[in-house]
C-alpha cells in the first residue's frame, strides 16, 4: 500500500525582514511593490517495503517550498512562480500546474524511485547472508529561502541535502537572482563586461586568499584546495547592496572534508568590468 502524502500549506504572515515584503516605490510608474508567500512543508516517511516496520529501510522527506502567491499582477505572479517552481523541482514540466501540484508530482517521482530499489535490496540482502544492507536507509531535505530583496531585486537559495547509498551524504547549495522589472533571472553575462571572466577570476582568487590567510594562490593548495584552474566563476552567486556572494560546492574545488565554500566580492573590487546600468547599477553609488 502507497504511503498516503500529507502535505502541509503554512501562510507566511512574517513583515520586515521575513518572507512577507513591503518594499518601497519601484521603477515600473511608482507602483508599490508587495510580495506575499505561502510555504507547503511535508513532512514523510516512505517505507522501501511493502510493509509498515521501522526496523526496515525507508526514505525520510522534509520539504519545505516557499513560493510567491501575491505580485504585481496575474501574469507577473504566474511567471514568478514558474520561475519558483523550475528552480526548486528542477523540472519544466511543471510550469502549468499550481505549486501543491508540483509538490505532490515531485513526491510521487521521488517515491517510484526509492520503492524501485526493492528488487536489488533483497538481492543485496541476500548476497550480506540475511545481514540488514545498510545503505537503503535514504533522505532527502530540500527547502528554499529568501536572502535579499528590494523594488527590482530578488535572491533566494535552494538547499538540498541527501542521501542515497555511498559513503555519506551529500549537501549543495543554489542561487537565483531575478530581474523583478523584466521577470528574468540574472546570469553573470548581464553583469559583466564581455571580458570579464579572467579578471573576475582573479578577484575571486584574490578574496579565498584572504580568507584562508594565503599569500600567494598556489597557497591555497596547501589549504585543500584541489587547483587554481578550478576556480573561476561559476555563476552560482547571489546579491545584494554590498556585493556578490558565490558559493562553490562539495568537490567543485575542494575536498568533501572542507564542505560548502562561500566567497563575496564587493562591488567595489569589480567596478571595472561591471556593465552600466545594471539591475546592480545603483548600489554603486551607496
Amino acid at each position: 500500500m502507497r504511503t498516503r502524502i500529507i502535505i502541509t500549506v503554512i501562510l507566511i504572515f512574517v513583515t520586515g525582514f521575513g518572507l512577507m515584503i513591503s518594499c518601497h516605490e519601484g521603477r515600473g510608474g511608482g507602483k508599490s511593490l508587495k510580495i506575499e508567500y505561502d510555504s507547503i512543508v511535508v513532512n514523510q516517511r516512505i517505507p522501501l517495503l511493502q510493509a509498515n516496520d521501522t526496523t526496515l529501510p525507508s526514505a525520510e522527506v522534509e520539504l519545505s517550498f516557499t513560493y510567491p502567491v501575491k505580485f504585481r499582477d496575474t501574469e507577473s505572479l504566474a511567471r514568478l512562480q514558474q520561475i519558483f517552481k523550475g528552480t526548486f523541482f528542477g523540472d519544466t514540466s511543471f510550469d502549468s500546474i499550481t505549486p501543491q501540484e508540483a509538490t505532490e508530482r515531485f513526491m510521487a517521482d521521488y517515491t517510484t524511485r526509492y520503492e524501485s530499489l526493492s528488487n536489488s535490496y533483497y538481492e543485496d540482502k541476500a548476497r550480506l547472508e540475511g545481514e540488514m544492507p545498510l545503505w537503503y536507509w535514504y533522505f532527502m531535505h530540500i527547502k528554499n529561502r529568501i536572502l535579499f530583496q528590494d523594488e527590482s531585486l530578488l535572491s533566494y537559495a535552494v538547499e538540498y541535502s541527501d542521501y542515497e547509498g555511498g559513503a555519506h551524504g551529500s549537501y549543495r547549495i543554489l542561487y537565483t537572482n531575478i530581474n523583478l522589472d523584466e521577470l528574468n533571472t540574472i546570469s553573470e553575462e548581464d553583469l559583466f563586461m564581455p571580458d570579464y571572466y579572467k579578471p573576475l577570476t582573479e578577484k575571486i582568487i584574490q578574496r579565498l586568499m584572504d580568507q584562508y590567510d594565503a599569500i600567494e594562490p598556489d597557497s591555497l593548495l596547501m589549504r585543500g584546495f584541489f587547483t587554481i584552474e578550478d576556480i573561476v566563476p561559476n555563476n552560482n552567486f547571489w546579491l545584494n547592496e554590498e556585493g556578490i556572494h558565490y558559493t562553490y560546492n562539495q568537490y567543485e574545488i575542494a575536498p568533501y572534508s572542507m564542505g560548502v565554500i562561500d566567497v563575496t566580492v564587493p562591488y567595489s573590487d569589480l567596478t571595472e568590468i561591471l556593465q552600466p546600468e545594471t539591475i546592480i547599477s545603483g548600489y554603486l553609488t551607496k
